[in-house]
């Protein structure tokens, strides 16, 4: 009986002792701060530009009916706006908008102009941007370009009525951003098209003549980077 009574007494306590061992655990767990991962912010697929964009055309173009013809365009320096939208970290679409004058004439003949024309030429590219460099953020891409020809007029004189067509045309791009934080940067864009529309007139005589102007240009662009 005594041996029995000495058991019993050994299990409660034992049980007293893990029941206060549990309370102590449990105490100290509510008193330990839960630790939490920090919550790292995604940057936004979005990004905007604001760059000034040199457009130069290719001196290049011909009359059906003038043998040996050959026209030429001016060149422009022009605001531009880009947005670009990331769905990946590497893979993203930039959309330019902007709008240049320019003014074609025959080169074969100074100083005589064929016509002006503004131009609205948005240029949709798929890009590849590089991740590896830091801040600095190259990319290279490939995409469309559909050119509008609006508020044309000719020159006068020796054409009195000029017209240039809307055209599409393939466009490659090569640029970097360089970020100075988070959400500003420094950015630099070369496009290259091929744009060459079909162009119509009328001779001061009435008579109608056709031809194509090889555009071509390079955009050259430079400015400031903006990530959302």
């Amino acid at each position: 009986m005594t041996k029995f009574l000495t058991a019993v007494s050994a299990l409660a306590l034992a049980a007293a002792f893990n029941l206060v061992s549990a309370n102590a655990d449990a105490a100290d767990l509510a008193t330990r701060p839960i630790y939490k991962a920090p919550v790292v912010a995604e940057s936004s697929p979005w990004m905007i530009r604001l760059r000034a964009l040199g457009v130069i055309a290719r001196d290049s173009g011909y009359v059906d009916q003038v043998p040996g013809s050959a026209l030429k365009t001016s060149d422009a320096v022009v605001p531009e706006l880009d947005i670009t939208y990331f769905f990946t970290q590497n893979i993203a679409a930039e959309l330019i908008l902007g709008v240049t004058r320019h003014t074609v004439a025959f080169s074969s003949a100074p100083g005589v102009d064929v016509g002006k024309a503004w131009l609205l030429p948005p240029t949709l590219t798929l890009q590849y941007h590089f991740t590896d460099f830091g801040a600095f953020k190259p990319y290279v891409g490939a995409g469309v370009n559909y050119t509008f020809f609006f508020s044309q007029s000719a020159a006068g004189g020796l054409v009195t009525d000029s017209h240039l067509k809307d055209s599409f045309a393939p466009a490659v791009q090569i640029g970097f951003d360089y970020m100075f934080d988070k959400h500003w940067g420094w950015n630099v864009d070369v496009k290259k098209l091929w744009l060459r529309p079909e162009w119509s007139g009328t001779l001061a005589s009435g008579t109608p003549i056709t031809g194509k102007v090889n555009l071509d240009p390079w955009l050259i662009g430079t400015g400031i980077t903006y990530r959302f």
